[in-house]
């Protein structure tokens, strides 16, 4: 299987200064995802990232809900939801879709979110790339030997194999919440990510009540190249983007929680804050510039990432985790008025692939080769 090495490569175009990779066999007994005790990747503040497990296969996303606090739910690329449990990866997964998916480069199971009533409904959401490489968030209900697929909620015509965001979250205001990319290939040759007409290149959400159909899909946000990776301060309701730059810039987009809504976010007629293509944006909503940006002299794929609102690492709180995927480059920030300020490297995650919080609002990460790690003091 080709990991998702390749899918970094071709989000940032620079294939020479990326290396693929593939995580073990998703075949473990419960004991053998007991972690090594003493591995961190150690930065500046006191606080690092301490690897507290191993043996997933690709791990793309970490998702968990309030009504399990001793559990951590893992999204396997090819098709996989594994569970770690106090500690421990468990052998039986809580999903198997590896059938309905195809996996491999930019395209597989990217994403898992658990109703915020998920003790009483059961009900959780995922996207995928189907077998035709189209993108599908289903619901499903779980109960019984395995969960159950409920309904479809979206589907969307991927024209290319590359930009397929991915990411799905709900927001402080309950609605779902799912991250599009413009598409695939290079440069937005359709330019959908400025047309309102596509869902391509979009932040959409969604209502998901029993009555809820396609047609329902608001675009929250448009201008996005390839939103790996975004999330809601829990705290405040702030969204955070890690939108992939096209071959100089990363950018780090924000958006404050009491927004009018539709934000531009830029691409492609910027790349961060610089002009990628002669032309207008789109004049609908409002343009937004990121408060971060580093050049390809740094990394080439940024992976989004989480505020901070844990209680085991206080040196940390209220400061927004990011990283690399080639160079593996952890950083920090926090947030002055519009701009970024304080930004700190915090250590290094080879082939740093996702972020997630547990129910407490721990922050961990997972690394394409398999391994979970967890931010500590230092």
């Amino acid at each position: 299987m080709r990991g998702l090495g390749t899918l970094f490569c071709v989000l940032g175009f620079m294939a020479a200064a990326c290396s693929s990779g593939q995580g073990e066999t998703q075949a473990q007994t419960d004991t053998q995802a007991t972690a090594p005790q003493s591995t961190e990747t150690s930065g500046g503040g006191g606080i690092a990232f301490k690897q507290v497990g191993d043996g997933l296969d690709s791990p793309v996303g970490i998702a968990s809900t309030p009504s399990e606090p001793d559990r951590l739910y893992i999204v396997e690329q090819p098709g996989l939801v594994r569970v770690v449990e106090d500690g421990k990866l468990l052998s039986q997964p809580f999903l198997d879709v590896q059938d309905q998916v195809v996996s491999g480069g930019e395209q597989g199971l990217l994403s898992l979110a658990f109703d915020p009533e998920y003790e009483s409904t059961g009900l959780f959401y995922v996207d995928y790339t189907d077998t035709n490489g189209d993108t599908r968030v289903v619901e499903y209900e779980a109960g019984g030997s395995a969960p159950v697929e409920r309904r479809e909620l979206l589907f969307v015509d991927q024209p290319y194999a590359n930009h397929n965001g991915g990411q799905l979250a709900f927001g402080p205001d309950g609605r779902l919440y799912v991250g599009m990319g413009d598409g695939g290939s290079g440069g937005d040759p359709e330019n959908r990510a400025q047309n309102l007409d596509e869902k391509l290149g979009k932040l959409l959400s969604l209502d998901p009540d029993p009555d809820a159909r396609e047609k329902d899909w608001t675009i929250e946000g448009y201008g996005l190249r390839n939103p790996w990776r975004f999330s809601f301060d829990r705290e405040i309701g702030d969204l955070w983007i890690g939108d992939v730059g096209q071959g100089s810039w990363e950018e780090i987009d924000h958006t404050p929680s009491d927004s009018a809504g539709l934000e531009n976010y830029g691409w492609d007629v910027y790349e961060g804050t610089h002009a990628f293509e002669d032309k207008d944006p789109n004049p609908k909503g409002q343009l937004v510039m990121p408060v971060y940006e580093y050049s390809h002299d740094e990394g080439c794929s940024v992976t989004g990432g989480a505020v901070y609102r844990g209680e085991r690492v206080p040196a940390a709180v209220g400061r927004y985790f990011f990283g690399d995927f080639c160079s593996g480059t952890v950083w920090s920030l926090v947030l002055e008025g519009d701009k970024a300020r304080d930004v700190r490297k915090v250590g290094n995650i080879e082939q740093l692939s996702a972020f997630g919080e547990d129910a407490a609002g721990e922050l961990y990460a997972v690394s394409l080769d398999g391994e979970l790690y967890e931010l500590v003091p230092s």
